[in-house]
C-alpha cells in the first residue's frame, strides 16, 4: 500500500471521528480537533475552561466513538497516587499468600484527569511517568499502559480556592493547553434542545479502533513540513525567551522564562496533525498558525511585572507571532 493511500485512507477515517462526536458536542470543533491532535501526536491535552462547557462528555463521546477504554479519575485534595497507579494486595492462590498488583483507573487508554489541579502536587505528580513515559512503577516494577493512551485533563481557571497550580515540569508534559470557550446563542439553544427533548444521551458506536489510531500516527509521522517552516517555528520559539535578540518589547519586558526546546517539538508534531486532519498533505503556515497558541501559551512563564500588569501568555504570543517573519 502507498503511502499516499494509506494518507487518504487515515483521513477518512478521522474525518468519521469528527463527524461522530460533532453529533454529540454542539461546536467547540477548534477543541475537538486539539482533542484529536492530542491523539495522533501521542501527546497530552489540558482543557481550561469553567464547569458547564462538555468537557467531560467530549472525552466520554471521543472513547465512545474508538471504541476504546475509558477512566474518569476525580482528582481532589485526599486522593492518593495509589489510587490513580494501583497497588499491591495480598492473595492466596493454591495455599500460597503472594502480593498481586491490583491496577487503577491509570490503565485505560482514553484517561480523564477532572479537575487536576485540585489534588495535592504529590499525587499530581503521579502522572508523570505515565503521561511521558508510557508506564507505571509500582513496588520496584513497571508496567506497561496500553497505546493509544491519552491523558485529558480539565481544570478551572476561575475557582482557586483550594486548588494546587500545576508545576512547570508537569504543565509541559502537555502537548497543548485548550481554552474552552463559551458557546454562541445558536450552539446554547442547540444545547439545550438535545439535553431536555430526550432523557439521555446517546453516543455514538465505535467508527474507528485502537489500530487505526496507531495507523494513522504512522502517517501523521511522516508528513513533511519544508526546511524554511522548521526554522520558522524554531524562531517563533526563540522569540519566547526575553534575552532573545528576535524577542519583541513585549516579551522582554513581561516574560521571566520562554518556551522550552518541547514546545518547538510540540508545534511541529501538533501542526502535521492539523494538516492530516485539514485534509492536506504537508504543513503550511496556517497549521503552524493554527497550533501556535495551543502548543505555546502553557509553557510562557511571566515575570511579576507581567503578573501585576494582567499581561495574558496569548497576549504575547499573538506578538510574537506578529513580529517574527515566515522568511
Amino acid at each position: 500500500m502507498t503511502t499516499e493511500v494509506r494518507l487518504e485512507e487515515a483521513q477518512k477515517t478521522f474525518e468519521r471521528l469528527e463527524r461522530a462526536v460533532a453529533k454529540v458536542i454542539v461546536g467547540q470543533e477548534p477543541v475537538v480537533r486539539s482533542t484529536l491532535i492530542g491523539l495522533l501526536c501521542r501527546g497530552n491535552v489540558l482543557l481550561e475552561g469553567v464547569p458547564g462547557l462538555g468537557k467531560t462528555l467530549l472525552v466520554r463521546t471521543l472513547a465512545h466513538a474508538l471504541g476504546l477504554r475509558f477512566s474518569r479519575i476525580q482528582f481532589t485534595p485526599d486522593l492518593m497516587p495509589a489510587d490513580i497507579l494501583g497497588t499491591n494486595i495480598i492473595g492466596e492462590s493454591g495455599g500460597a499468600r503472594r502480593f498481586e498488583f491490583s491496577r487503577g483507573p491509570i490503565f485505560a487508554h482514553i484517561v480523564l484527569a477532572d479537575e487536576i489541579n485540585r489534588a495535592t502536587p504529590k499525587t499530581q505528580s503521579a502522572l508523570l511517568e505515565a503521561m511521558e513515559e508510557r508506564t507505571v512503577s509500582v513496588g520496584g516494577t513497571t508496567y506497561p499502559l496500553d497505546e493509544p493512551f491519552i491523558v485529558l485533563a480539565t481544570q478551572n481557571p476561575i475557582e482557586m480556592q483550594g486548588t494546587y497550580p500545576l508545576p512547570e515540569a508537569q504543565v509541559d508534559r502537555f502537548l497543548l493547553k485548550v481554552n474552552v470557550p463559551f458557546p454562541s446563542l445558536d450552539e446554547l439553544v442547540r444545547i439545550t434542545t438535545l439535553n431536555t427533548e430526550s432523557s439521555t444521551i446517546v453516543f455514538p458506536s465505535a467508527v474507528a479502533s485502537a489500530d487505526d489510531v496507531l495507523a494513522a500516527r504512522t502517517v501523521v509521522h511522516q508528513i513533511p513540513i519544508a526546511e524554511g517552516l522548521r526554522q520558522f517555528a524554531g524562531r517563533l520559539v526563540l522569540a519566547t525567551h526575553p534575552d532573545s535578540a528576535d524577542a519583541p518589547e513585549t516579551v522582554r519586558n513581561y516574560v521571566e522564562y520562554g518556551a522550552s526546546p518541547r514546545a518547538a517539538i510540540a508545534l511541529i508534531r501538533a501542526a502535521k496533525a492539523h494538516a492530516f486532519l485539514s485534509g492536506q498533505v504537508h504543513v503550511r503556515p496556517g497549521d503552524l498558525e493554527a497550533m501556535f497558541l495551543p502548543a505555546l501559551q502553557h509553557r510562557i512563564i511571566l515575570n511579576f511585572r507581567g503578573e501585576a500588569e494582567g499581561v495574558t501568555p496569548s497576549g504575547i504570543l499573538a506578538e510574537v507571532w506578529r513580529k517574527v517573519p515566515v522568511a
